[in-house]
């Protein structure tokens, strides 16, 4: 065997030895990638579930702010048409005046307009936050795609530097991946 061929020969073994950790790299930034768009859209759908249950629990409000100035009208009504000294008057003004009372503030059960606000603003609070986490995986996947091109790249061009950028970007990838899961930032 000649030196010229036994150099080709370990040329060749490195090129394979270097597309074999290439391919190594790629199937990690897909696999990181595959987790990523998982968590993406289970983020996603907490975002909808969450609007909705806000949505939900407005609605509700709106229905109690309506039945409660049905109840203040009717009193109104009463209270000036009504015989004030008639004992069946007052009463029914006092009836009104507890309905009143119960359609704003109910916390036994949770749902006088005071609660239900406080949890359609809690459900829309936390909307917004599965809404950052949501944002931060999908930059998180962007990159890993982009990721995935360049080492693929790599491997059909021998670009070193296409390598260290697919590096790069799998690394600020998992910094958001990072910040999506924990919420660092």
């Amino acid at each position: 065997m000649t030196e010229a061929t036994e150099n080709l020969e370990h040329a060749e073994h490195a090129h394979a030895s270097g597309n074999k950790k290439l391919a190594l790299i790629i199937a990690i930034l897909a696999l990181v990638l595959a987790i990523t768009e998982t968590l993406s859209k289970s983020y996603q759908t907490e975002v909808i579930l969450k609007h909705q249950e806000a949505a939900n629990l407005w609605a509700f409000f709106q229905a109690k702010s309506i039945r409660g100035n049905s109840a203040l009208l009717a009193k109104t009504q009463l209270t000036l048409l009504g015989d004030s000294k008639d004992e069946r008057v007052r009463a029914a003004i006092a009836k009104l005046d507890d309905a009143v009372a119960h359609y704003d503030d109910d916390e036994k059960s949770g749902e006088g307009k005071k609660q239900l606000a406080h949890k359609a603003k809690e459900a829309e609070h936390e909307a917004k936050a599965y809404m950052e986490k949501y944002e931060k995986m999908e930059m998180a996947a962007g990159m890993l795609q982009v990721a995935i091109v360049l080492a693929s790249a790599a491997i059909i061009t021998s670009v070193g530097f296409l390598v260290y950028m697919s590096l790069g970007l799998g690394v600020i990838a998992l910094g958001f991946l990072g910040v999506g899961l924990f919420g660092l930032m």
